[in-house]
C-alpha cells in the first residue's frame, strides 16, 4: 500500500469536498479508538477547522483517557484543531425514564446501544449546524460494507466517509504513518456503546483479519462449504452479519407509484 500516497489522496479529497460544498470544515466524535484518530488527523491535516469533541456516556476509563491522549496529540500538533466535551451521561439516563424498558434485557440492551450513538449523531450536527462544518463518518470498509458493525443514524449518519474504502489493517497502517498514540494503536478494537471495554470481536466472534480475509472469499464467489473448521465458522459468522445489515449498506427503499396510478 502506498500510504503516503494515499493519505495525501484523502487530505485532498476532504478539503476539496468541503471546499464545493462552502463549510469551514469538520467535526468528528472522539472515541479513543483508531478509526477517529486516524480520520481526525486527516481531518486536522487539510488545515480547515476541525473540531473534535468526546461525548461519554458511562464510557470505560480506558476510553476516555485514549481519547483525551488523542484531542492532546492533536491539538499540539495542528493549530486548527479544537475541542469539546459533551457529558451526554445524563441526557442517556433521562431518556431511559421516558421509554418502556420491558422485555427481553438483550434486546433492550442492544436497543440502548444503538440509542447511545444516535444521541452522539444529534450532538454532532448540532455543533456542525452552528459552526458551518461537516460531519466526518469514522466507518471502515469492513465495518460498512461488510458486516454493517455500525448504528444506522447513529455513527452511520454522517455527511462524509474518509476512510470506509480502506480494510482494518490498511486504517492501522495509515495510523502508524499519522503517528497515532501507541496506546490507540494496541488497543483492542472497541464501538463503546455498552459502558465497558468489550471489544468489537467480543460482540461479532471474529477478528478483523478474520473478517477482512471473510470479505475477501466472498469477493471471490466462495460459500462456507470451500471451508473446514475455523474457517468456516468465520466465513458463516461474516455471511451472517453481511445478511442481516443489508439494510444498513443499500439505499432506503423507495415504493414507486405506477405511472397509471398518477
Amino acid at each position: 500500500m502506498q500510504t503516503e500516497k494515499i493519505v495525501n489522496h484523502i487530505v485532498d479529497w476532504l478539503k476539496d469536498y468541503a471546499t464545493k460544498a462552502g463549510v469551514n470544515g469538520f467535526v468528528i466524535g472522539i472515541s479513543g479508538g483508531i478509526d477517529s484518530a486516524v480520520t481526525s488527523t486527516l481531518c486536522a491535516k487539510t488545515g480547515l477547522d476541525l473540531l473534535c469533541i468526546e461525548m461519554p456516556i458511562h464510557q470505560a476509563a480506558s476510553h476516555v483517557t485514549r481519547a483525551q491522549e488523542h484531542i492532546a496529540q492533536l491539538k499540539a500538533r495542528f493549530p486548527n484543531v479544537k475541542d469539546a466535551r459533551v457529558d451526554l451521561t445524563p441526557v442517556f439516563e433521562e431518556f431511559k425514564t421516558e421509554v418502556n424498558l420491558d422485555g427481553k434485557e438483550a434486546i433492550v440492551n442492544m436497543a440502548l446501544a444503538n440509542t447511545r450513538a444516535r444521541l452522539r449523531m444529534t450532538t454532532l450536527y448540532y455543533h456542525a449546524g452552528l459552526l458551518g462544518l461537516l460531519v466526518a463518518g469514522t466507518g471502515n470498509k469492513v465495518e460498512d460494507f461488510g458486516v454493517g458493525f455500525y448504528t444506522k443514524y447513529g455513527d452511520g449518519g454522517v455527511d462524509l466517509s474518509p476512510i470506509a474504502d480502506l480494510l482494518k489493517s490498511e486504517v492501522y497502517e495509515i495510523g502508524s504513518y499519522l503517528k497515532v498514540p501507541e496506546s490507540i494503536m494496541n488497543a483492542a478494537p472497541s464501538d463503546g456503546l455498552f459502558g465497558d471495554a468489550r471489544s468489537d470481536e467480543d460482540q461479532i466472534g471474529a477478528s478483523y483479519p478474520e473478517l477482512e480475509w471473510a470479505m475477501q472469499m466472498k469477493d471471490e464467489g466462495k460459500s462456507a462449504n470451500d471451508f473446514e473448521g475455523r474457517q468456516r465458522e468465520v466465513y458463516e459468522i461474516f455471511s451472517r452479519y453481511n445478511n442481516s445489515n443489508k439494510h444498513k449498506m443499500v439505499a432506503i427503499p423507495v415504493c414507486e407509484i405506477p405511472n397509471n396510478l398518477k
